[in-house]
């Protein structure tokens, strides 16, 4: 009878992170950040679990996130917690604690917690990076926001991507045109897919983002919330337009297109990608004006937001372009002696200290060593015998040429210049 233990693996709806996937992880916080400083934005670092309520108010009680994807636990003090499920409601908590001088504009990278049933490119445990700013309504601060994301999609090279748009009115304006909606669903129920029969009272809006094709013809055909917005929500989003025009920020106007949780209003935007199917968006985002208050801020602070699915975004990027993100070893330094072995450590400090990324074999076999150079994609291939070392003069062999030079020392860092 074998002893033996089952290798544990990752839980179902979770992934690791290796190799070259993870290079490109790190090129894409490294490439948002620096536009994110470039548009005025601070790093926020929020826990990774709250109050349940910092969610439950924001995002509604009733809402199927809160009732059956949020990870709620009880802990030793008898409180209420739960794993972060979205990045703005916590970054808003932060906003009311701190008080920071208005606009606050903040972005944050952080993992992000939902039970549901795993799919492409979305994990139970995934990974969210976004923008926040607070304390201003003004709509040329939402296209500041749209122009960030647009910009960083735009610098990582991706393609086929598109900005969808709307309003989705105020708490006023839209509360009357949920009604209506909710009247002209009532009285087509027959019309509706299963997935919406159950749902379609309580929360109208969602029909709207219905994806089953079948549906589509009906859904087109009920009323546009674009003509029911009141006079305030029609020149803001009017606004928002103007601001993008002058921009030459190319979108869409979507009527039928609505946010997943309850504080969103108004300005509403996503940006989709071909290559992911029905589920094709990438980034959501939008203006939640009340949700501050919702969740114990003493004065308004109106807010807009977007997040990015790192997973996803990761995931595509693979598929477009998988080396843009691998990691480049400058130099990888083959020693082939003990006294090579010895100074080889020296070596790769000095060459670090120049800038270079530098890499070592541990192997003495010359064959093996450019095998495992040309793996790891290094640039070049420092060839050190113990020959070599007490003469001071290296062998170097450019990867991509084959071509191969003597140097002295003091010619390495002029010949292999930084990449």
């Amino acid at each position: 009878m074998s002893d033996a233990v089952t290798p544990f693996q990752a839980p179902i709806g979770t992934h690791d992170v290796l190799g070259a996937p993870s290079a490109e992880w790190e090129g894409l916080i490294a490439t948002f950040a620096q536009y994110a400083y470039r548009f005025g934005f601070e790093l926020v670092i929020t826990p990774m679990f709250e109050d349940v309520g910092v969610f439950n108010r924001g995002i509604g009680e009733q809402s199927e996130m809160a009732t059956k994807e949020m990870y709620v636990f009880t802990d030793r003090g008898n409180r209420t917690h739960a794993l972060r499920p979205e990045g703005t409601a916590p970054v808003v908590r932060a906003f009311i604690q701190h008080s920071p001088t208005t606009p606050w504009k903040a972005w944050y990278f952080t993992p992000a917690f939902r039970y549901e049933r795993p799919q492409k490119g979305r994990y139970r445990q995934h990974h969210q990076f976004g923008v926040e700013v607070l304390g201003t309504d003004d709509p040329a601060v939402d296209v500041e926001v749209i122009a960030l994301a647009h910009r960083f999609y735009e610098a990582i090279g991706l393609t086929r991507f598109r900005l969808l748009i709307n309003s989705m009115g105020d708490a006023l304006c839209r509360a009357a045109y949920v009604e209506l909606l909710r009247a002209h669903l009532a009285a087509n129920v027959e019309r509706l897919t299963d997935e919406h029969k159950n749902t379609w009272s309580r929360n109208p809006l969602r029909v709207l983002d219905c994806k089953v094709p079948d549906d589509q013809p009906y859904i087109d055909k009920l009323p546009s919330i674009l003509d029911h917005l009141d006079d305030a929500c029609r020149e803001h989003f009017a606004s928002v337009r103007s601001h993008l025009d002058a921009r030459g920020i190319a979108y869409e106007v979507r009527p039928r297109m609505v946010r997943g949780l309850d504080y969103y209003m108004r300005t509403t935007f996503e940006i989709t990608h071909g290559g992911l199917g029905a589920q094709n968006s990438v980034l959501g985002g939008g203006r939640y004006d009340g949700l501050a208050e919702a969740i114990g801020s003493k004065v308004p602070a109106p807010g807009i937001g977007f997040s990015i699915g790192e997973d996803r975004l990761v995931m595509i990027l693979e598929e477009s372009n998988p080396d843009r993100f691998k990691p480049a070893v400058d130099v990888f330094l083959a020693p082939m002696g003990q006294a090579a072995e010895e100074h080889a450590g020296e070596l790769a400090a000095e060459l670090r200290s120049q800038g270079f990324s530098v890499e070592r074999s541990a192997d003495r076999k010359l064959k093996r060593a450019l095998e495992v150079a040309n793996k790891t994609g290094a640039r070049y291939t420092l060839i050190l015998g113990d020959d070599e070392v007490s003469t001071g003069t290296y062998s170097l062999k450019d990867m991509a040429s084959g071509e191969q030079v003597k140097l002295k020392r003091s010619e390495l860092g002029a010949r292999i210049k930084p990449n």
